[in-house]
């Protein structure tokens, strides 16, 4: 790959020059020129499951002696910005990366991503269909998923008993926003509902592409032109800012995934819409001051047949710059095999695994009976659409995402945007108008629609 190439390519999934910088940028981790032979370099983010994890390397290399591993953590979105960098530029400071859903395709059709070979011990068929068909290109695996996810709405169940509220088989967008404004007690310091707000592609546009895909908004429409202008999204935008000005707690556009997680567990927070895997956190009573006051529900609708439901999981890749491809594929089955299951269940309880990759997890009676999350948490996997988000056709595949190289900078430049709008610095009006714009430009720059 020429210079020029990797730089485009760059600049498309990082969303500037000045992000991609060199080879080896960044000085937060271990250099791959300084980590030894023996030494596997490992990426990933700083979600409590990936955390659990690093506490568990021991068991990985007393399996394997000889082999050390050395962990750069980070939050979402630099990890993000790191990897992407690293690997479109084939620095080779990593070695096993953790990457989401809407890299694998991308990056494997590029060449960047090692294909994954697994034994029969491994049980590849165990694998749920979604989740090994969005880590798979043409049939072959090119990551392992670590953990799995849909979306939905988790509650305070002694709240809505006090408030005389019932949460509905299936809740509304309607029925959240007017129960949030009633079980808001600012004094008491909770509030109705906490969001997404921290700006992102997989921050605050996880939930707000969703959320719009719920009341008939797209991303592009089948000739691939940007959707901000439509009245779908004014209607999903305006009402996530309204709802959150009125119920959600002080600084809500700095707060993302684990910020919401702190304010639920910390008894804030009386209606929550997120990822499935924070069911085993806030039901958790060693981390969740309200672990036992904790209800579970379909992520809300608008009536038009869609909810705002995602799909994605959090996988282990091997970036075809590492030189450690064999260790590397070792960290990885031991990392998302059934052992790495049963080892999390016998220290931290089946609660605890990391969910949404296995099937039979789900047909475990132990962890059925440990995890009253866990049927939820399938039926929100198997209920996502990735061809069928929204009411309308799309041209794209993915839920709360387009899988094109393109949309992890339009992605974050909206984002930043609908942050704004939150915060309060642009008008909601502004704020789409803003989106619509920047989108067609990059649209326009990469020669949409092809």
């Amino acid at each position: 790959m020429s210079r020029s190439t990797v730089v485009a390519c760059c600049l498309a999934l990082a969303g500037s020059l000045s992000s991609c910088g060199g080879g080896n940028g960044g000085g937060e981790g271990p250099d791959a020129a300084a980590a030894g032979a023996d030494t596997l370099v490992v990426a990933t983010v700083n979600n409590s499951d990936m955390i659990r994890m690093q506490g568990l390397t021991s068991d990985f290399t007393a399996k394997n002696p000889g082999l050390k591993v050395e962990w750069v953590t980070l939050e979402e979105n630099v990890l993000r910005q790191r990897v992407t960098t690293d690997i479109a530029t084939k620095g080779g400071q990593f070695d096993v990366l953790t990457i989401g859903t809407y890299e694998v395709p991308l990056w494997a059709e590029r060449g960047w991503l090692k294909p994954l070979q697994f034994g029969p011990d491994y049980d590849v068929d165990d694998l749920l269909p979604k989740i090994r068909d969005a880590v798979s290109r043409d049939g072959q695996l090119y990551a392992a998923p670590f953990y799995g996810e849909g979306s939905m709405l988790m509650y305070r169940t002694d709240l809505f008993q006090k408030a005389g509220l019932s949460m509905p088989a299936q809740p509304s967008w309607s029925f959240v926003t007017d129960a949030a404004r009633k079980l808001t007690d600012k004094q008491a310091g909770v509030y109705g509902i906490c969001l997404r707000g921290k700006a992102g592609w997989g921050e605050n546009m996880a939930l707000l592409t969703a959320m719009a895909n719920s009341f008939g908004g797209r991303l592009f429409d089948e000739q691939w032109r940007p959707q901000f202008d439509g009245p779908e999204w004014k209607q999903a935008i305006q009402t996530y800012v309204d709802v959150m000005k009125q119920a959600g707690p002080p600084g809500a556009s700095s707060n993302g995934f684990n910020e919401n997680l702190a304010l639920f567990n910390a008894g804030k927070c009386a209606m929550w819409v997120d990822a499935t895997v924070a069911a085993s956190f806030i039901s958790n009573p060693a981390e969740s001051k309200v672990a036992d006051k904790v209800g579970f529900a379909p992520a809300p609708d608008n009536g038009l047949g869609k909810t705002s439901g995602w799909l994605w999981a959090w996988n282990l890749a091997i970036p075809a710059s590492s030189r450690k491809a064999e260790n590397a594929q070792k960290f990885i089955a031991w990392a998302t095999s059934k052992a790495y299951t049963d080892m999390v269940a016998a220290k931290e309880g089946w609660a605890n695994v990391p969910p949404g990759t296995r099937k039979s997890l789900y047909a475990n009676p132990e962890y059925q009976k440990a995890a009253p999350f866990a049927a939820q948490t399938l039926k929100a996997i198997d209920g996502a659409d990735t061809h069928h988000p929204s009411v309308k056709p799309v041209p794209y595949v993915g839920v709360q995402y387009a899988a094109i190289p393109e949309f992890q900078s339009i992605g974050t430049t909206v984002g930043q945007q609908f942050s704004a709008a939150l915060a309060g610095s642009v008008s909601v009006d502004d704020a789409l108008r803003n989106a619509q714009a920047a989108t067609e430009r990059e649209m326009q720059r990469a020669g949409y629609p092809k």
